[in-house]
């Protein structure tokens, strides 16, 4: 990319169905790239929109807070905070699908991204922050350097893209 101008941005309802070829370029790009992600190979763009129209309609409801990463104009990562709707926890928030295009990685926007996703669910009131990743992938790590309390691993939790069983590392994250 020669453009290398980043900036993370909330996206409304309208933003994220205005950037939907761009977040469906990114969910395919990744998931051809084997991340565990709900999805199985192969998978297109195309097959991207559905997921993504529901997300946005999740943010016009103001139960997701969706981040976009960007270099120039073009969204090439993305993030959701996802409010859990039990009235016994107005205080948690699920960390959801932290995607970065192949192309953009090096860049630093899978931490920007966590820092104002985490900052967001704490202006939000939600304190306490939950996810879920595939054992033994980058994004472990990641999650750890950035101060992540790892939980527990669940066995053979879901598939890959390709159809191996991925196991599920289960964090956690207090945020003020």
């Amino acid at each position: 990319m020669t453009d290398t101008k980043t900036d993370i941005r909330l996206l409304s309802k309208d933003d994220a169905l205005a950037t939907l070829p761009d977040l469906c370029e990114t969910l395919a790009d990744c998931v051809e790239g084997g991340a565990s992600l709900g999805f199985m190979s192969p998978f297109t763009p195309k097959d991207g929109e559905t997921f993504w129209e529901g997300v946005a309609e999740a943010v016009g409801r103001g139960e997701v807070l969706l981040y976009g990463a960007f270099i120039g104009d073009r969204l090439v990562g993305t993030v959701q905070i996802g409010f859990a709707s039990k009235p016994n926890q107005p205080h948690r928030a699920d960390l959801m699908k932290l995607l970065v295009h192949r192309d953009a990685r090096g860049l630093g926007l899978s931490k920007a991204l966590m820092a104002a996703a985490e900052a967001g669910a704490a202006r939000a009131g939600r304190t306490l922050l939950v996810l879920d990743t595939a054992a033994g992938e980058l994004a472990e790590t990641l999650y750890e350097k950035l101060g992540w309390q790892r939980s527990g691993a669940i066995p053979n939790y879901a598939l890959f893209p390709d159809g191996r069983y991925c196991d599920t590392v289960i964090f956690w994250k207090t945020v003020a």
